[in-house]
């Protein structure tokens, strides 16, 4: 897990700091309600944060819900799929 390090509320801009602190340049996404990722992996390592709504990642068998404030690394190589939850998901993620 990613853990939130700091006493300031979960935002994009606050989120966006922690991941450089981190080392990698952050890009935000988001997605509606209920929408989800068919699985599949990629060729770096994944550093991701919610900054706001839920989703909930399968990686290997285990169900992984993440909120505001909440984040994973996910190595090179590793299959995930994702579901949105029902308010949608803001999420700012970096790349090794």
């Amino acid at each position: 897990m990613l853990h939130w390090d700091s006493d300031e509320t979960p935002s994009v801009a606050s989120v966006e700091r922690r991941l450089r602190r981190e080392g990698v340049t952050p890009s935000l996404w988001s997605n509606g309600p209920n929408d989800r990722y068919s699985e599949h992996s990629h060729p770096y390592t994944k550093l991701l944060m919610c900054a706001s709504g839920s989703i909930s990642f399968v990686v290997a068998g285990e169900s992984v819900e993440l909120r505001p404030n909440e984040g994973f690394v996910l190595p090179p190589g590793t299959a995930h799929s994702a579901v949105v939850g029902p308010q949608g998901c803001t999420c700012v993620e970096g790349h090794r």
